[in-house]
């Protein structure tokens, strides 16, 4: 197992771990195993603190001032037979921190002994800063939902090496049409600002209805840019990069024309342009394998 974890750079734990849960050392089968961790990460799950009385005991304890780890300890003692009693200190914490996730009141975060309303990761990058007067993706209009209406995009920054340079993207929800911004060497607020500005100019105004992003602080100038544009931008919870799927998956693609680790200065406004009029004509299995730019003339021809 360490010879494994040396070579994959992953801790021996890690690879005990997964070893032990899909057969062990002698009945390792690895299409079960990525069966299982497919059906692991599939989104979206069915919330485990949605069950009432799970719900109504675990706040029961939270206004006590348990932890969340000593709220599951309990659980198990107390309703050992009866699994859908008990539940992770992670689903605690996700449902108290982020939005969308609200089995629990918000307010009971205060419970906690840090007292804090927001959860803040260990040993990460953390890109949000403070974004003033942003609004959230759970107020976003319900048609950006059903993909049925074009004009509704996800963006984000495709990072380069150190995070020293990077790419935006912009992606239509209905249709996976992408748009790439060029940043070049900067990509503060201003930087994407301007770049986003650009974008939206080459296509129809009735294309862009709303922009979902993260919280990045690239998005500091949010409002300025809604008030230039008239489209309003939302904001994902944190750490929850399936509320931008179809952004994260293209972002992905996109990685074969922009590998990770590498100068993305070094891509001019051209061969960006050039990188996504070829994932546009790209057939998408989403699509029924039509290309996005096929996509996206069908749609305008019917809403038109």
């Amino acid at each position: 197992m360490s010879a494994i974890a040396r070579q994959l750079g992953r801790s021996p734990s890690t690879i005990c771990r997964e070893v032990a849960a899909n057969g062990g050392p002698a009945h390792y089968g690895a299409w079960r195993a990525h069966c299982r961790a497919r059906e692991q990460v599939r989104r979206p799950k069915t919330a485990k603190l949605s069950h009432p009385d799970l719900a109504e005991q675990v706040c029961t304890w939270l206004e006590e001032w348990w932890s969340p780890q000593e709220i599951t300890a309990r659980l198990r003692i107390e309703f050992e037979d009866d699994p859908m009693m008990q539940v992770s200190h992670e689903t605690i914490y996700q449902s108290l921190f982020v939005q969308g996730r609200g089995e629990l009141r918000r307010e009971l975060a205060r419970c906690l002994r840090s007292g804090r309303t927001a959860r803040r990761p260990q040993g990460r990058l953390h890109r949000g800063g403070k974004i003033v007067g942003k609004v959230m993706i759970s107020e976003r209009p319900a048609g950006a939902e059903d993909r049925a209406v074009p004009g509704h995009w996800e963006g984000d920054l495709i990072m380069g090496s150190n995070n020293r340079t990077a790419v935006g993207t912009l992606v239509e929800r209905s249709t996976r049409f992408v748009l790439l911004l060029h940043l070049g060497q900067a990509h503060d607020a201003k930087a994407v600002d301007d770049a986003m500005r650009r974008a939206i100019a080459t296509l129809p105004g009735e294309l862009f209805r709303t922009i979902t992003w993260d919280q990045g602080a690239e998005m500091a100038r949010h409002a300025n840019f809604t008030v230039a544009t008239g489209i309003p931008i939302y904001f994902c919870d944190p750490h929850s990069p399936w509320q931008r799927g179809s952004n994260e998956n293209t972002n992905g693609l996109l990685r074969q024309y922009m590998p990770k680790g590498t100068d993305l200065s070094v891509h001019s406004e051209r061969d960006l342009a050039g990188f996504a009029r070829s994932l546009n004509n790209r057939p998408r299995a989403t699509l029924g394998f039509m290309k996005p730019s096929e996509k996206l003339a069908e749609l305008v021809a019917h809403t038109g």
